[in-house]
């Protein structure tokens, strides 16, 4: 190109059938196809649960009515035997109901024999108590060696001139004959102070026997006991 010459204009080419870049996919909307799957499921468990709940009120049912019929059979059953069946006669237990656990004995005095030896009888007709003794003659005899708290209460009336109030053991292991005194009560009054009157003695204490000691309860004067209630003259003797 000579030097002043007229530049030449830019020229630009436009290709037309350049590539372009690709757009990117429509992205499908993904909230409409799961929530439809999420309400059928959520559906077949509903119809799954009502199912499980309609068949449960069956078998209920069906249990009550079976129950309610057997029950009804059973109380007819019963109904016909006690009709058939005699009433059973209802025994009365004995009292006490629980047995003691130890030998023990308890007796009331009975209307008095004469007796030289003063010993006292008690009362048999009504069912004493006594467990693990014998009485025979106004003796209490000892079933089973051990220790044992024996105790005696009389009510005196017409006072002479004294009182005595023993109680006495007779053993096997000497002469039978001999009684063994093991408590005593005595008192004496002048002759100015004789006059019937009422006074009572208690004896008690604790001793050891052995199995076929007998023990008895004494008085001087057989006719000085007051006899009124079972209550008044007591004697027994209980294990420890």
């Amino acid at each position: 190109m000579a030097t002043g010459a007229a530049p030449y204009p830019s020229v630009f080419m436009v290709d037309t059938h350049a590539a372009y870049p690709p757009l990117p996919p429509k992205l499908k909307h993904p909230g409409r196809r799961g929530s439809a799957v999420q309400y059928l499921l959520f559906l077949l468990i509903a119809l799954a649960f009502c199912g499980l709940a309609i068949e449960a009120c069956f078998i209920y049912h069906l249990y009550s009515r079976n129950a309610y019929e057997e029950s009804g059979s059973i109380a007819r059953s019963v109904q016909d035997e006690q009709d058939i069946l005699p009433p059973i006669p209802v025994t009365q237990r004995p009292n006490p109901v629980v047995l003691p656990s130890k030998p023990v004995a308890h007796l009331t005095a009975a209307p008095q024999k004469d007796r030289r030896d003063g010993v006292l009888v008690w009362n048999m007709d009504e069912p004493p108590l006594l467990y693990g003794m014998k009485y025979k003659d106004g003796k209490l005899v000892i079933g089973k060696e051990g220790y044992y708290y024996v105790y005696s209460k009389i009510v005196f009336s017409m006072v002479n001139s004294s009182l005595e109030h023993s109680v006495c053991k007779f053993t096997p292991r000497y002469s039978e004959q001999i009684p063994i005194t093991l408590l005593q009560s005595k008192k004496y009054y002048p002759k100015s102070d004789r006059m019937s009157y009422t006074t009572n003695s208690y004896l008690g204490g604790v001793f050891h026997f052995f199995e076929n000691d007998s023990i008895v309860v004494r008085v001087k004067h057989l006719t000085q006991v007051r006899i009124s209630e079972s209550t008044e003259n007591v004697f027994g003797v209980f294990m420890i």
